[in-house]
């Protein structure tokens, strides 16, 4: 007789009991799932923006591999045309020696005056921080630059001369980001990545 009741009693809890256990088995299956879907997904996501940031840059080699043929001197009529592309008023390219570090001079759509050096070196040189205190000196003293824009085909600038660039308030465009440049973004997304740049409002003159 306790062994009938203690069944009875069994199968009257149980079947109280059940529909919570299954509930809780289904809830912790979906959350599983769930889990493992969202893992998977960030994993897709963090391979398409891996793969996508390698073709942009293999993007970039591709174009910069044209600027790379480039004579200094079209060098800094490309650069020149880049300016105007992105807005910029009264470009002019100095075209010559002795400019004082300024290869390019122009106006951004703001006013502020953009005094640019350019120089075309081999992809695997580096900036020096000899070049860059040349330009720091006449950069502004000589030029009156709002923006001084330091742009080359270099893959980098020594520490010494970026540590500069970021002292002085000059922008420093390595390769990378002048292949950017080159691909289609704007300067104006360009200046704040390697120094301020900001400069003053300054209008042109008429």
């Amino acid at each position: 007789m306790a062994v009938l009741a203690a069944a009875v009693w069994t199968a009257r809890n149980w079947a109280a009991v059940w529909p919570v256990l299954a509930a809780v088995l289904a809830t912790a299956v979906v959350g599983g799932a769930g889990w493992a879907l969202l893992r998977a997904h960030r994993r897709a996501v963090g391979q398409d923006r891996m793969w996508r940031a390698q073709e942009e840059a293999r993007a970039r080699e591709l174009s910069m591999a044209e600027v790379d043929a480039l004579s200094w001197q079209e060098f800094e009529m490309f650069v020149a045309d880049l300016c105007r592309r992105d807005g910029c008023t009264k470009v002019v390219v100095s075209g010559r020696t002795g400019d004082l570090g300024a290869d390019v001079i122009g106006y951004l759509a703001d006013g502020r005056k953009l005094v640019v050096q350019c120089k075309k070196y081999a992809p695997h040189r580096s900036v020096s921080s000899e070049d860059m205190q040349k330009f720091v000196g006449t950069a502004r003293p000589e030029h009156g630059a709002d923006v001084a824009l330091f742009a080359t085909t270099a893959r980098m600038f020594t520490k010494a001369a970026l540590g500069l660039a970021l002292r002085q308030d000059v922008v420093a465009l390595h390769r990378d980001l002048l292949g950017s440049w080159v691909k289609g973004a704007h300067l104006e997304t360009l200046i704040p990545l390697n120094g301020s740049g900001g400069g003053t409002t300054r209008r042109p003159p008429a």
